[in-house]
């Protein structure tokens, strides 16, 4: 086997990305935090219509659907805003481009 180099010079775009799987981590966070706040700071009187009182667990339950996926989006949109503005400070560079072949070369010696 014999290796066959080819290098060229190509330019290349490079800019900062954020990760979204941070933002959208935080998000929950943020979620999760908001629906504690929520919940400790709510009143636990018996409801008029059906003279039920729930307990913080089910209301803190409750509030995770909401607050949750808002987070979520919220993160979401801010990791989208700064990947926007990381466009704008993209910058064009040039590389060295190499591709490495390896090429089979036939002995002539059978098995």
């Amino acid at each position: 086997m014999s290796r066959s180099t080819t290098p060229q010079t190509v330019e290349a775009t490079v800019r900062p990305v954020p990760r979204y799987g941070v933002f959208i981590g935080l998000g929950v966070v943020l979620g999760i935090l908001v629906a504690a706040i929520l919940t400790a700071v709510g009143s636990y009187e018996p409801s008029r219509v059906l003279d039920v009182v729930y307990p913080p667990g089910q209301v803190f339950g409750f509030a995770l659907l909401w607050t949750v996926p808002i987070g979520i989006a919220l993160g979401g949109g801010v990791a989208l805003i700064l990947d926007r503005l990381a466009r704008k400070r993209a910058r064009v560079v040039r590389v060295q481009h190499e591709r490495i072949a390896e090429a089979d070369v036939d002995t002539g010696t059978s098995a």
